[in-house]
């Protein structure tokens, strides 16, 4: 599958940015995986807890994967787990199976940040999320296969 560019937004301030987390997590299921690109600060945590944050229906304390390199949320919920990797400090798409990764991709939605650094542990069907400061705000770009589309046109975010 070719990953094409399907919407350009403006976030004017970081609570643009945690709502179009919300709105992305209320589209998503068991098996997606949202890969997030931007520079250091771009906004890619404010983003996961926006929709982490959403998807558990409370103001759950949502910290930075960075040190940890993977934070799970919802286990014992009827909702598929959410897996929020941060790749920054891995070397090598090889220690991916010590975080979790298979069983993420299976019975998860993974959001992944740092995703260049998974080399091709990802699917063909990820949606790339890249987020760019603009102006006093960010712009995020969503690109992927042609079928995400549609799930972002159904959801009300394109």
């Amino acid at each position: 599958m070719s990953k094409i560019v399907l919407k350009r937004l403006h976030l004017p301030d970081e609570s643009a940015t945690r709502q179009l987390g919300a709105a992305l997590g209320a589209l998503l299921h068991a098996g997606d995986v949202v890969a997030l690109q931007g520079d250091l600060g771009a906004g890619k945590t404010t983003l996961a807890r926006g929709l982490i944050q959403a998807a558990m229906g409370k103001e759950e304390p949502v910290p930075s994967p960075t040190f940890t390199m993977v934070q799970t949320y919802g286990e014992g919920r009827s909702s598929p787990m959410i897996w929020h990797f941060d790749l920054y400090r891995t070397s090598h798409p090889e220690e991916l199976a010590e975080l979790g990764w298979e069983d993420a991709l299976a019975e998860g939605i993974s959001l992944v940040e740092w995703p260049e650094r998974a080399a091709d542990a990802l699917p063909e069907d990820t949606l790339w999320l890249t987020l760019e400061e603009e102006g006093g705000g960010r712009q995020a770009t969503f690109a992927g296969p042609a079928e995400w589309a549609e799930r972002l046109a159904a959801s009300g975010i394109a």
